[in-house]
């Protein structure tokens, strides 16, 4: 597992790099529900979700654009977790 520091704070490279890979590009701008439900699925591709996938999808959260249905989505995913 990779990790990228930002700000002193450690988070998980795949996730962040999934994120900006679903914002980029033709068309792109905000995360769908879609998008959503594939970030979730990274960050539980483990045995549990780790504290550092836990603190990289609040980040995404926070820095992220995202549709009105997937941050209603998002929220009610990380608050299941």
């Amino acid at each position: 597992m990779a990790y990228v520091t930002i700000e002193g704070e450690t988070y998980e490279k795949e996730l962040l790099e999934l994120a900006k890979q679903h914002t980029t590009g033709r068309n792109e701008g905000n995360l769908s529900k879609d998008e959503v439900l594939d970030l979730m699925s990274s960050a539980k591709d483990g045995p549990g979700v780790t504290d550092t996938e836990l603190k990289t999808l609040h980040y995404i959260r926070s820095h992220f654009p995202f549709t009105d249905a997937a941050a209603t989505l998002f929220d009610k995913e990380i608050a299941s977790l």
